[in-house]
């Protein structure tokens, strides 16, 4: 759908898209808005995407496509387990911060069940990523071999998405990103084997009877 239109035309319908869909509530939010603002033809939006939900999901794959890129790119390039998820965590932060009408969209204007409904909420590849490195932390012992990895996944996602809302909420006193460090060892306590950390908290015995 996309690649059939010239590049000028796709780059002012995502400006009209992100400012539409962030801005505005979903179901009043129509084709019409995004073609007046973008300054593209009602018909030829139509034509190429047949509904605003098409046309957003879209858009939405083209964005995370760049995050997901980015997370394969960091991922590549650290060993430890720990930095890894860290850095994930980082990454999805630091690109809604800058990225902050996608946030809005995915989180707040946006309901979840259209997005459901469309093959792009899956967001595959993203998700695989992230899921390999929560299941190879498991069968090394150190994330929780006791709890599905995409229930782990869906915390992980879920405290960001949570982070992401209450950030805009708050007027967004603070940078989002620089938060993450310390608001990630708190996702870290709920992701890590509980016997290591039972292990680590076992006081040093003196060999002496009581």
């Amino acid at each position: 759908m996309l690649d059939e239109l010239n590049p000028e035309v796709q780059k002012k319908l995502e400006s009209a898209v992100m400012e539409i869909f962030s801005t505005a509530d979903f179901h009043k939010a129509s084709i019409r808005d995004v073609a007046d603002l973008a300054g593209v033809s009602f018909s030829t939006i139509y034509k190429h995407f047949g509904s605003k939900e098409h046309l957003l999901f879209a858009y939405v794959n083209i964005w995370m496509r760049k995050l997901t890129d980015r997370i394969e790119d960091h991922l590549n390039g650290i060993e430890d387990l720990k930095e890894k998820l860290r850095k994930v965590f980082w990454l999805h932060l630091d690109y809604y911060e800058r990225h902050e009408g996608l946030g809005r969209i995915l989180f707040m204007t946006l309901p979840m069940k259209t997005w459901m409904a469309d093959d792009s909420f899956d967001q595959k590849r993203r998700v695989d990523l992230i899921i390999t490195v929560l299941k190879t932390g498991q069968q090394q012992g150190i994330i929780n071999p006791h709890v599905r990895a995409g229930s782990l996944l869906d915390f992980m996602l879920g405290f960001i998405q949570r982070t992401f809302f209450m950030w805009v909420i708050r007027g967004k006193q603070e940078c989002l990103a620089e938060g993450a460090n310390s608001l990630f060892e708190m996702v870290w306590q709920g992701m890590v084997n509980p016997e290591i950390v039972r292990y680590v908290a076992l006081p040093e015995t003196s060999g002496k009877e009581m």
